[in-house]
């Protein structure tokens, strides 16, 4: 019963602030990102240490995979800052099966939490277990993908268009664009069914696409379009199979390639491996998203030339602060009330900045803050 009278008092809450904001939204399609996982799952239920902050109130964090670097880092941390916060907390990591996800979540409300934090592998595939945490009186917080179509009270993400924007200024400013010098570039892309990898493209294209309409910049393969550019799931192998592809029929010849967008870097990754084994010319720009390791490193030895750097530490610690508003029966800090429309209206969300990152500042961003040490980098 206390369930349902905070999902009513969150509703009449959600429903006061967007009048006063007036916001309207435009975004569409679903969200999906990550790799095949294998057989890696985490299914923890943990009391804190601190049960006095919280009450003793409990959380599920549903995760999609750990075959990605961030995924884990992004779980480890929620459930490191819930529990800091005074939370009992239930983690799952659903090795990438939407199936999994859902018994996952089936069984937080089951374990009869107070609220989720849901990172969708597919967000258009979560219907039934989302009414099903409306029907429990259960609040459900998106975290950095957007769950389309179903009940969802807030979304919390980093600011995604920008991420692209800042790889698209990168670029613009390393080539020296605005001179008129033509230069060659290709494109890889995200997941398609991943909500934010439209916004990334669409971000760095806002910069990139005047160019490539005077001609400055050049597409030899005419790949363009963010359909065609996709990467299924964000694979690094994905990446590197049509990386190949494209060297072997538009750069065998000598032809110079001078850029590479990169989405993320587990793309890049698989378009840099493909450059290492298949193309002679001189090493293009590529660039990247989330400082991965063994991206980072690149970076270092100069084989990737930037990366965006999502501090999850920063994401996890707005979320508690969500959640901490949430349970307390009051209004979630957010920042966008017009931009995520999931089908059934705006869904108020809290975007965290994205960082660029490079070799030149990649120790003061990531070591020195303690997100790696040193020994990480080797």
């Amino acid at each position: 019963m206390k369930k349902r009278i905070l999902a009513l008092a969150l509703t009449a809450v959600m429903a006061l602030a967007l009048v006063a904001c007036g916001g309207n939204g435009t975004n569409n399609t679903s969200s999906n990102t990550g790799n095949n996982a294998g057989n890696q799952t985490n299914n923890s239920t943990s009391d804190t240490g601190d049960s006095g902050a919280a009450g003793g109130q409990k959380v599920g964090i549903s995760m999609p995979t750990q075959s990605l670097e961030r995924w884990n880092r992004d779980g480890s941390y929620l459930d490191e800052q819930f529990k800091s916060a005074g939370y009992e907390t239930i983690l799952t990591y659903s090795d990438n099966d939407t199936n999994r996800q859902v018994n996952d979540i089936q069984n937080m409300i089951a374990e009869d939490v107070d609220l989720l934090v849901v990172a969708a592998i597919d967000g258009e595939a979560l219907n039934t277990v989302m009414n099903e945490a409306g029907e429990a009186g259960i609040p459900v917080i998106a975290y950095d993908r957007l769950i389309m179509n179903d009940n969802v009270q807030y979304y919390v993400s980093f600011d995604n268009f920008s991420v692209g924007v800042l790889q698209g200024q990168f670029l613009e400013e390393q080539l020296g664009l605005a001179e008129g010098t033509v230069y060659n570039i290709e494109f890889t892309a995200g997941d398609p069914a991943d909500n934010n990898a439209p916004f990334f493209f669409n971000g760095a294209m806002s910069i990139l696409q005047p160019y490539l309409d005077s001609g400055v910049l050049n597409c030899v393969s005419e790949q363009t379009e963010f359909d065609v550019v996709a990467t299924e799931a964000w694979d690094t192998d994905t990446a590197l199979a049509r990386a190949q592809n494209i060297l072997a029929s538009y750069y065998a010849d000598g032809t110079q390639l001078d850029a590479w967008l990169c989405s993320n870097d587990s793309t890049a990754l698989g378009v840099t491996n493909s450059l290492e084994a298949n193309y002679t010319g001189e090493w293009p720009i590529i660039t990247g998203q989330d400082c991965d390791k063994p991206n980072v490193k690149n970076m270092i030895s100069g084989k990737q030339s930037m990366s965006i750097f999502k501090d999850t530490r920063t994401l996890a610690s707005k979320v508690v602060e969500m959640v901490d508003a949430v349970m307390k029966g009051g209004e979630a800090p957010v920042n966008d009330t017009t931009t995520y429309d999931n089908g059934t209206g705006v869904i108020p969300s809290y975007l965290c900045e994205p960082v660029f990152a490079d070799a030149s500042n990649y120790k003061e961003l990531l070591i020195d803050s303690g997100y790696y040490t040193e020994a990480d980098l080797q």
